[in-house]
């Protein structure tokens, strides 16, 4: 193999790894993502149940409930 041979597989080979390493940084990007979403979703989840609670409390209160 020649010298312009062997520059031009050692650059094919470190395009390879690049763009492997950019596709794990994406995996990675995209499960921080869902993980947020999921977070928010819970923490939405237990902002709906404390009102609820709170909307019993006060019609337990004021003599509102049945």
């Amino acid at each position: 193999m020649d010298n312009s041979q062997s520059m031009s597989h050692k650059a094919g080979q470190l395009q390879g790894q690049a763009q492997e390493k950019g596709n794990q940084m994406m995996e990675k990007a995209g499960t921080a993502a869902q993980s947020a979403m999921e977070s928010m979703h819970e923490a939405g989840q237990q902002a709906q149940v404390k009102a609820q609670s709170a909307v019993e409390a006060v019609k337990d209160a004021a003599g509102m409930k049945k």
